[in-house]
């Protein structure tokens, strides 16, 4: 089977796969914005299912009070907010006590997703979100959810051997962590486009004794070349050559990919398999975050309804 199909996606209307399965895989979705984008939308009600978990990406450069301001307005709207702490890019605890004062005392933020960030040199005393959790500061301010990475493609920067090493450590070491913790955990996952790796992953980890949930990671629909752009900034390596392949054919280089074959494969293995430790669904809306939300409202059935419909 092809690993990305460009022809035009059904969706659930046209009855052409299973809308309840994809119905529940889609329950409780959640999606990624920055400060830049975010400031697009007029109204996320109109777009996204009430009480839908918003994840703030925490690009560096990007001042905190923007990050905070994001934080209030969306939380203002009735959404969960979930900011990223990206450990590379705070310069001490005391910074991230900071931080945590201020989405807590400016957004009545509960939630975070701490991860090592994308910058290759720390810019202090951090260089992973293990080194964040080990603060306690999470836990000491009454934090509900602790959200972590997981890379079902590995990555290069934790294991430059290619070899999962590492990762596996790591994921051992939040295993852990998650039974000591207060907090709910899950691991929310970089994109990837096949479901056949993703459930071998899922599987895998499982196997080892992580019981983390998952928060499985899907891009929304893009062009091609955007994807390509993303996945070289993000490390994804089985799938970008993929898509590199891809996009030596012209024909296919300017239609629009949509995740629609990927999610059907997941939520049918979920359906069959409810024990699947693939709880929720994270987009990464590469093409638009409107994009995304309209392709949920068209193809989540109930799961993808917005708080208020035009």
């Amino acid at each position: 089977m092809a690993l990305l199909n460009f022809k035009k996606k059904p969706s659930v209307r046209d009855g052409a796969f299973n809308s309840a399965e994809v119905e529940a895989f889609l329950d409780g979705y959640s999606i990624e914005v920055m400060p830049r984008t975010a400031e697009k939308i007029d109204d996320f009600s109109a777009l996204l299912p009430q009480g839908t978990r918003v994840y703030i990406a925490h690009i560096e450069g990007t001042p905190i009070e923007d990050m905070v301001a994001t934080a209030a307005r969306i939380k203002g709207e009735g959404y969960d907010v979930m900011p990223h702490f990206p450990a590379r890019i705070i310069k001490d605890e005391a910074t991230l006590a900071d931080w945590i004062a201020r989405y807590q005392g400016e957004a009545n933020v509960t939630q975070a997703l701490l991860l090592a960030g994308g910058v290759a040199n720390p810019h202090g005393d951090f260089d992973s979100s293990m080194q964040l959790l080990e603060t306690g500061l999470f836990d000491k301010a009454g934090f509900k959810n602790l959200h972590v990475a997981g890379h079902p493609e590995g990555n290069k920067d934790i294991d430059p051997d290619g070899s999962d090493s590492n990762v596996m450590d790591a994921l051992r070491w939040k295993q852990s962590f998650n039974e000591r913790t207060d907090a709910d955990m899950a691991l929310a996952t970089q994109f990837a486009f096949e479901a056949g790796p993703i459930i071998e992953w899922a599987d895998a980890i499982k196997e080892a004794g992580i019981d983390i949930p998952i928060h499985i990671g899907i891009a929304g629909p893009a062009k091609l070349q955007t994807l390509i752009k993303f996945a070289i900034a993000c490390g994804v390596g089985p799938s970008l050559k993929v898509l590199q392949k891809r996009a030596m054919d012209v024909t296919k280089l300017l239609l629009p990919y949509e995740p629609t074959e990927v999610l059907s494969q997941l939520a049918a293995h979920k359906a069959a398999n409810p024990d699947f430790n693939i709880t929720k669904v994270h987009f990464f809306p590469l093409g638009g975050i409107k994009t995304n939300a309209n392709w949920a409202i068209e193809n989540g059935g109930a799961s993808g309804r917005p708080a208020n419909p035009s």
